[in-house]
Formats: structure tokens, C-alpha cells, sequence
């Protein structure tokens, strides 16, 4: 696995120093902004109006497959860039081997991010896998089996993109399940200090 910074004089991400906005809270990429929460929030509501209204199971299958698709392929290979200065994918060698590769701008260019813009993302990247995993449960409690196989292609595709992407938040060399142990102990830690300092 591999971490990349963008490099030198080629401008990877097609970052602009000079456009960087004196409010950083402005949204600067409005449409990128506004797909990468279409896609997401149409998947989920044509779900739940499918399988309250319509009748026809293989119109709405399809239909939310392609939304599903189509927002990770956004988020995938425009938003994540374009919102947060990351991007992550796979490559093959000559020999045959894959690499995944997480990569995201140099500190210095991230600086023209806008932090409403970075929140959107990682609201919206968070958010809707919760609420696939919600539907996988409500599938099996309900015995909806048929709707099991889109709920599953549901998770698998939220999780992918934010698996990803915070990979390359927190750096590709990074495990996450130590960085998570880690983050857990501290917090214990600290709350045994707040006791024994307590009254």
C-alpha cells in the first residue's frame, strides 16, 4: 500500500494556490457539493419509497443499483478531491500485483479547502453507510429477503468509499485497528484521571 503527497511542479489535483478563498467557509465547488449528496440521498429515499409504494422490485432494484453506483463513483474520483484534497485508488504492476494507493495534497495546498465543504463530505461519507447497515437489520428482522441482495450491495459500496477515504485521512501506512485501540485507551485513561482528580 502505498501513501502519496502530490508531488512538485504538476499540479495533481489541479489545485489552484491562487484560488484560494479569503472565507473558508464559502462553499467553492457548489455542483460537486450538491452530487455528492444527490446520489447518496436518492439511493436511500428511493429504498424507502419502494419498499413502502412500488410494486415493481426489479424497476426499483435497478434504479437504486445505478444511484448507488454512480454516487461512488463520484465521491470515488470528483468529490473526494475536488471537497477534501484526497483520492484513493488501485493499480496493477508489471508483474501482475495490486496496489491500493491512498493519497492526498501536501499540507500547504489543503489550505484552500473550505471547512463547510469538508464537513458536507464527511457527513455525508459517514452517515449513509449507517444507515445501509440499519436497512441490512431491518431486512432480516422483517423477512424481506428479496431486498437483502440491494442492501448488501448498498453497504459494500458506502463502506468501500469510506473505507478509503479515511485511510487516506489518517495515512495508508496506519492500522487502523491499532490507531481505534489506541484512540479507546486514551480515553479511559483519561477518564480514570478525571475520577481520581473528583472530589
Amino acid at each position: 500500500m502505498y501513501r502519496q503527497d502530490s508531488q512538485g511542479d504538476v499540479p495533481l489535483f489541479d489545485e489552484d494556490e491562487g484560488a484560494a478563498s479569503k472565507n473558508k467557509s464559502k462553499i467553492q465547488h457548489p455542483l460537486a457539493t450538491f452530487f455528492h449528496l444527490f446520489f447518496r440521498i436518492s439511493a436511500v429515499l428511493v429504498y424507502l419509497l419502494c419498499e413502502i409504494i412500488s410494486s415493481s422490485f426489479i424497476a426499483c432494484m435497478v434504479t437504486i443499483i445505478l444511484l448507488l453506483s454512480c454516487d461512488f463513483w463520484t465521491v470515488k474520483n470528483v468529490t473526494g478531491r475536488l471537497l477534501v484534497g484526497l483520492r484513493w485508488w488501485n493499480q496493477v504492476d508489471e508483474n501482475g500485483k495490486s496496489h491500493w494507493v491512498f493519497e492526498s495534497r501536501k499540507e500547504t495546498s489543503r489550505k484552500g479547502v473550505s471547512s463547510s465543504e469538508s464537513r458536507i463530505f464527511w457527513l455525508g461519507l459517514i452517515v449513509c453507510p449507517i444507515l445501509w447497515v440499519l436497512f441490512v437489520f431491518s431486512t432480516l428482522f422483517s423477512f424481506k429477503i428479496k431486498w437483502l441482495a440491494v442492501v448488501i450491495m448498498g453497504c459494500v459500496l458506502q463502506w468501500a468509499n469510506l473505507y478509503g477515504y479515511v485511510r487516506c485521512k489518517v495515512g495508508a501506512g496506519t492500522n487502523l485497528r491499532n490507531m481505534a485501540t489506541n484512540y479507546l485507551g486514551l480515553q479511559f485513561f483519561k477518564q480514570a484521571m478525571n475520577k481520581s482528580q473528583g472530589p
